[in-house]
């Protein structure tokens, strides 16, 4: 009989299982029992294996699933052999303040497209990224923020109009067609974003055929085509093939839709440059200055040279473009999913925005728009409720340790603190699957001004810290114009029948999906949303 080294082919193979059996088995053992993180709780095969984190990012609900976790073990939970995630205010500031011993986690490294793609989301050194973050800054100031209110207000009125056009089919009592509101608003949004960052509008929110009109599903899917490998049980393996082959198979791969995206985001910035360079030489009052405008106006350093180079520029287009158009399409989609179920809610918001403007032409930003404080209690109400990241931000401990909710943590642990979980926490919020807006507003007597700072302390809904969206400003006065422009022209109500409950829980589902009153949202780093469907009546009285 053929032998090798003495042994037949058979006995090699028992010989080689053994060996693959006693190693798995070691392995087990060593992150169940012998691991740094060995006593923080969490299930047994999350503890010995990434696996269980990844399987729930590829179906989309890992943020349920993180949620389940706190429900069972507490406000601290192991979910990977070395990832601990926590749902505690005191945790959230642990990790993300400016001076936590920690930095990006590699799951940022894995959204790169090649190493070309390189812009301040997924740059994970600390002095780099806040380089990055201090050239990007300079595309967000108020004066960015001043001369972006007329492309807003261009949109939303245009927006408006098309809920109830004047030839458009209505009911006995004015109601206009059922609208799926996520998708509506996904089209406003990229619309503005367009005329922000690359100086035209893509007008996908106006009917007829267009070609752009899938790009927000584009958008969707591409996050989705990537998200679970950034969860990958085995990332550091992919992170060391990537340069090494993998991206080029990536880029073979890669479904046709998403390549038409990113070659959709290169050709917009082509464009949008060379408009750049040509309005360079002109007056400042002939200058179209957009987001982009400030973006290639922004200096580096040395305050001499250019803040980045096209390959920059194009991956922090891509960046803008997501960021800029799923936080405040999520938050317009919560906000209708909640105002629509809840008559109370609905009745003080329409009461303060048409008693405090005389009209939607008077709805700009400024000092009467701030006022309006039961708006903006509805907006972080919807953001508490629906986040537009629902997992963690993840950040790995640097040499030295970190210390979170007085507990030791050692170099190369990954931490972070989920939104939904956060948001949907019980204990903390005590009603906290009930969209009551009050809860933001001290009233001296049953909500004091001590209560209400205790809830913001957490609650981030932009991030904190250097990882904080550099945006904010924009997307909340996005939010303040459209709601109000909006709610001051139109009723709006939820359809009758099955159309009603998109969006809504489903009893017969798993837990923490189940109720009907929570707007149900994918985890695909972005929240990925259906719903909900709405009718639109130009306002009556």
């Amino acid at each position: 009989m053929l032998t090798l080294g003495g042994l037949t082919p058979e006995s090699w193979v028992v010989f080689f299982i053994t060996l693959t059996v006693i190693a798995i088995s070691g392995h087990v053992i060593y992150n169940a029992f012998l691991h740094p993180l060995a006593k923080v709780p969490g299930p047994f095969f999350a503890r010995v294996s990434g696996f269980p984190s990844w399987y729930h990012a590829m179906r989309g609900r890992r943020h349920i699933w993180l949620w389940q976790q706190f429900s069972i073990y507490g406000p601290r939970v192991r979910i990977t052999p070395n990832t601990v995630v926590f749902r505690d205010p005191t945790a959230f500031r642990d990790i993300y303040n400016n001076k936590a011993n920690v930095q990006k986690g590699p799951f940022y490294e894995a959204w790169q497209k090649d190493e070309h793609d390189v812009n301040t989301f997924n740059t994970r050194n600390k002095k780099a990224h806040t380089l990055r973050r201090k050239m990007l800054n300079q595309s967000f100031t108020e004066k960015s923020l001043r001369a972006s209110e007329s492309f807003m207000i261009k949109h939303i009125d245009r927006w408006n109009e098309l809920f109830v056009p004047e030839s458009g089919a209505s009911d006995a009592e004015g109601w206009g067609e059922v609208m799926n509101f996520a998708d509506i608003s996904d089209h406003f949004v990229f619309d503005v974003m367009g005329d922000l960052c690359f100086g035209a509008s893509f007008n996908i929110k106006e009917p007829g055929d267009n070609p752009f009109r899938s790009i927000p599903h584009a958008i969707v899917q591409y996050m989705q085509f990537f998200y679970p490998l950034t969860r990958s049980p085995m990332l550091e393996l992919v992170l060391w093939l990537k340069p090494r082959g993998l991206d080029k198979l990536f880029k073979i791969i890669t479904p046709p839709n998403i390549k038409e995206y990113i070659e959709f985001v290169n050709s917009c910035v082509a464009k949008r440059l060379a408009m750049y360079h040509e309005q360079k030489t002109l007056d400042e009052s002939d200058q179209r200055q957009d987001m982009f405008w400030f973006l290639c106006d922004a200096k580096d350093e040395t305050g001499t040279k250019p803040a980045y180079n096209k390959s920059e520029l194009h991956a922090e287009a891509n960046m803008l473009i997501i960021a800029g158009t799923d936080t405040t399409s999520t938050t317009l989609a919560g906000f209708m999913f909640y105002i629509t179920r809840n008559p109370g809610p609905y009745k003080k918001l329409v009461q303060e925005i048409r008693s405090t403007f005389a009209s939607p032409e008077d709805i700009v930003h400024g000092p009467e728009l701030t006022s309006c404080v039961y708006l903006r209690a509805c907006i972080d109400e919807s953001m508490r409720l629906s986040p537009s990241g629902p997992s963690e931000l993840p950040r790995q401990i640097l040499a030295g340790g970190a210390t979170i909710m007085g507990d030791y943590y050692p170099e190369g642990t990954v931490v972070g603190a989920p939104y939904w979980a956060s948001g949907h926490n019980e204990d903390f919020y005590g009603d906290s699957e009930v969209f009551r807006p009050e809860r933001w507003i001290p009233d001296g007597e049953d909500n004091t001004v001590e209560q209400v700072n205790t809830l913001r302390a957490n609650f981030h809904p932009f991030a904190q810290g250097p990882g904080s969206c550099p945006g904010k400003n924009f997307a909340i006065m996005e939010l303040c114009l459209a709601i109000a422009r909006t709610f001051h022209r139109f009723d709006v109500k939820r359809p009758e029948g099955d159309k009603g409950n998109t969006g809504e829980g489903d009893p017969a589902g798993e837990w923490g999906m189940r109720n009907k009153r929570i707007f149900q949202l994918g985890d695909a780093y972005i929240s990925v949303r259906e719903g909900p469907m709405v009718q639109f009546r130009k306002r009556s009285a």
